[in-house]
């Protein structure tokens, strides 16, 4: 028997927007990151809403089936591979199911858990998501006819990226109270590679590495100099 998807269509998808007639659903923490997914969705011609958590997106699932789920591998209430998971298992399938991280080790995760696809952060090359986005779809609703290849960057919004690194510093002060810096890790590591940001990337590479005062101290320091310069 055919899914639904199966029954539709080809997308009504034009040369300079070729995911017309697509909704995503991105689940995603981080500001700038989802910010800048939405801006090349824009430009692809696709739909989108954002969950910034598991229990977000599930909520958002519950009402409404899009054609297509990007999933962060760390967020606040858990791991991103459960809810790929889920999603695998689920009857009616959403049609294409996207892991991302700031990890390329994420991707064996992603797809093992049953994922279509893959987006390495930082996200931000248009052709190169819209590449991504078409190969995990089912053939039949794959768009037709010629692509203008757009290779054009999007740049993280300055607004975004200040939230982000607020949110960040917040983050930094709990784990040193509770001694946990694997979810301050993952998020601050997306940061920085959206922001192309490489001290602060090497910064929470060392933090990630055990955890050391001096690592601790040094994203701290890096934090505090983000945030002014963003005021």
């Amino acid at each position: 028997m055919l899914d639904d998807f199966e029954r539709l269509p080809p997308l009504r998808a034009s040369a300079d927007k070729p995911l017309t007639g697509l909704t995503f659903l991105v689940v995603e923490d981080s500001r700038s990151a989802s910010e800048a997914i939405r801006l090349i969705c824009l430009r692809s011609g696709a739909r989108v809403r954002r969950a910034d958590s598991l229990a977000s997106a599930r909520r958002h699932l519950a009402v409404y089936r899009p054609a297509a789920v990007i999933v962060d591998l760390g967020l606040p209430d858990g791991s991103g591979v459960d809810l790929i998971a889920e999603l695998h298992r689920a009857a009616p399938r959403v049609p294409a199911i996207l892991g991302m991280s700031g990890s390329m080790a994420g991707e064996a995760l992603a797809r093992e858990a049953g994922a279509n696809g893959f987006l390495a952060k930082p996200v931000e090359n248009i052709a190169v998501f819209q590449r991504e986005i078409v190969q995990s779809l089912p053939e039949v609703m794959r768009p037709r006819g010629p692509r203008i290849v757009e290779v054009v960057n999007i740049a993280p919004d300055p607004a975004a990226l200040a939230e982000d690194l607020l949110n960040a510093s917040d983050l930094l002060s709990e784990a040193k109270s509770s001694g946990e810096f694997s979810y301050l890790v993952h998020f601050l590591r997306g940061v920085a590679l959206t922001a192309h940001d490489t001290e602060l990337d090497d910064a929470v590479l060392q933090l990630e590495r055990g955890h050391p005062p001096a690592a601790v101290t040094r994203v701290g320091t890096l934090l505090a100099a983000r945030l002014s310069a963003a005021c």
